[in-house]
């Protein structure tokens, strides 16, 4: 049964003097969190395409993380970890039937929150079943009950599994109430071809790729692609699944970091992701309060301008 991963020193890593400016316009519309909300503080947020609708640019991801069975001390750990999420203006949290307990474990905690904390949750799953199985309605249903919700704010296809079959399921789902938007998702650049035919011939809320500040292949064709449709933009594996951490530890922030307020490499890596124009949210996951509190200060920080994105790639692959 997984267990909380020990610290890594490189996420730990501060940078002395380094105080967030005021916040700079990014390449792409963000705005502040509106007066009265449960946080005061400025947050970063980004439309979704489709409607216009706000979310805020850092969501959660719970990929192996959400993944711990029955076990309470580790249940009541991820507790905590959602509840400072949504404490610190987190809005999207994405989950999948692919990922063991991590739907039941979501529900569990949501079921211990008060709806006040839980008010700006924007709920994100997925539909993981085979043409063989055809039994994707089902799935959904039994995700709604995990979650103790009605409604999803959005379903996926995950990972292109059966899309043809799937997509009209997700518009008449959305059509009926059970779900207000609906994607694509994939973590594999092989699927990169099918996922822009799926872009370009089928009405799309989302899709869901990975994207890194080493890893940019989407660069070329789907975010532009994803700009010229109108489908907000979900990235997943900000960190390299962790190996990003492993290629910078023992290293000092450079001196550019203290422009966008970064005080650790975590925080330059999702700040490179979130400053580029087509990207709606982020989805690091992790199993540690002080993580998310360090993941979640991106909200209020400056964001880089295209010569600082480019300074900070090349840089990057230098090391």
């Amino acid at each position: 049964m997984p267990s909380a991963r020990p610290a890594d020193p490189s996420r730990r890593r501060l940078l002395a003097g380094a105080a967030a400016a005021a916040l700079l316009p990014a390449l792409g519309p963000l705005t502040a969190t509106p007066a009265g909300a449960a946080d005061p503080a400025d947050i970063l947020r980004r439309p979704i395409p489709s409607t216009g609708e706000e979310i805020p640019v850092v969501g959660m991801g719970t990929w192996i993380t959400f993944n711990v069975g029955d076990s309470e001390p580790l249940r009541q750990d991820r507790l905590e970890v959602l509840r400072t999420f949504l404490a610190l203006g987190g809005g999207m949290v994405d989950s999948s039937p692919m990922y063991g307990t991590a739907e039941e474990v979501v529900g569990w905690c949501l079921e211990r929150l008060p709806a006040a904390e839980t008010a700006g949750l924007f709920s994100a799953t997925k539909v993981w079943t085979t043409w063989l199985m055809r039994d994707g309605p089902q799935q959904m249903a039994e995700s709604r009950r995990l979650w103790g919700l009605d409604r999803f704010d959005l379903m996926q296809v995950h990972n292109l599994e059966d899309w043809e079959d799937h997509l009209p399921t997700l518009a008449d789902d959305k059509a009926a109430g059970r779900v207000r938007y609906v994607g694509v998702t994939t973590s594999h650049g092989r699927r990169h071809d099918e996922m822009a035919r799926i872009m370009e011939r089928h009405p799309l809320d989302f899709i869901q790729i990975t994207y890194n500040i080493l890893d940019r292949e989407v660069e070329d064709r789907l975010l532009p692609l994803a700009a010229e449709r109108g489908i907000g933009v979900i990235v997943n594996r900000p960190f390299r699944q962790g190996s990003l951490f492993r290629t910078v530890a023992g290293r000092p922030l450079p001196g550019w970091a203290a422009e966008i307020g970064a005080a650790t490499w975590a925080q330059v890596m999702l700040s490179f992701v979130v400053s580029h124009p087509a990207v709606t949210c982020v989805i690091p996951a992790t199993t540690r309060v002080d993580h998310m509190r360090e993941n979640m200060a991106v909200l209020r920080h400056p964001l880089p301008d295209a010569a600082l994105r480019r300074r900070m790639a090349d840089d990057l692959r230098a090391l």
